[in-house]
């Protein structure tokens, strides 16, 4: 994961796939990366190579398999960027032919301003020392109407999705460290959440598109049909597409997960019309 500089006490997370075996599991990652694909393909309007004709660079890509799928894409030139040496070395041995990796610090990445079209950088922040620094450098090289597709874990989210311990990103860190060890977890709580509000400043100078509750209920049009399995799934999805935007409105501070994208300029969804349209999301 992407090394910053704000919180001295803390070490960039360097091999992160070494002992993060989510990281290379291939399957997750490529549904993972569907999803961010077709996110990309609402907002451009595109419904077929997505990404085709424009420089794309995944910020945090570990062992590569969503920067493979941006390739596959369409893209013209794709990057993959991280600190994870052992999984840029994985990386590159398999979609090295289609993709660029490079080892790099988010703070200082290695593009001209306003170079790069598209950029992803998913479930990255909670694991970097100066997310802020991450994002005003993103900023720098995204292309004046190009995208960011970010994908946004909540402080306030119930479940941790690292650990599987309800409420640990709710504690301060010493108590979250021992709450981890307490169940074998690890020896210390790394990861810093924000909540919703600290993640509308983090995007502050952006203007920000907000795609949870479309993908939420429509998972289909998004790959995101694992969401929502079986016949209670089915059930929960359909109450989901027909509730009031004003109670949707109401869960957003405890959703566990936001999925924006975010311009510098005045560019809006261009796909087609959705039971829950995605809004714009106000910085502070």
């Amino acid at each position: 994961m992407m090394a910053g500089r704000a919180d001295a006490g803390r070490q960039a997370q360097l091999e992160y796939s070494e002992f993060q075996a989510a990281m290379l599991d291939e399957e997750k990652r490529r549904r993972k990366a569907a999803k961010i694909v077709a996110v990309l393909g609402h907002f451009l309007g595109r419904d077929k190579d997505v990404l085709e004709g424009l420089t794309v660079a995944d910020i945090g890509c570990s062992a590569g398999f969503i920067a493979d799928e941006l390739a596959n894409a369409g893209a013209a030139r794709t990057f993959g960027v991280d600190i994870d040496v052992p999984g840029l070395r994985k990386a590159a041995a398999r979609f090295g032919e289609r993709v660029e990796f490079v080892c790099a610090d988010g703070t200082a990445l290695p593009f001209p301003d306003g170079s790069v079209d598209v950029l992803v950088f998913n479930h990255i922040y909670e694991h970097v020392v100066d997310p802020d620094a991450i994002m005003a450098e993103m900023r720098r090289v995204l292309a004046d109407d190009g995208v960011l597709y970010l994908g946004l874990g909540n402080r306030l989210g119930v479940m941790e999705p690292h650990y599987r311990l309800p409420f640990l990103s709710y504690l301060p860190p010493a108590l979250a460290d021992r709450y981890v060890r307490l169940f074998g977890r690890a020896d210390s709580y790394y990861e810093r959440y924000r909540t919703r509000r600290g993640l509308r400043k983090m995007v502050r100078g952006l203007r920000v598109w907000d795609y949870t509750f479309p993908v939420l209920a429509t998972p289909a049009a998004f790959a995101g049909s694992e969401l929502f399995p079986g016949a209670a799934g089915r059930a929960a999805q359909a109450v989901l597409a027909r509730l009031p935007r004003a109670v949707l409105r109401a869960l957003l501070p405890v959703v566990p997960t936001y999925l924006w994208v975010a311009t510098k300029g005045t560019r809006r969804p261009a796909g087609p019309g959705l039971p829950q349209p995605p809004e714009p999301v106000r910085p502070l």
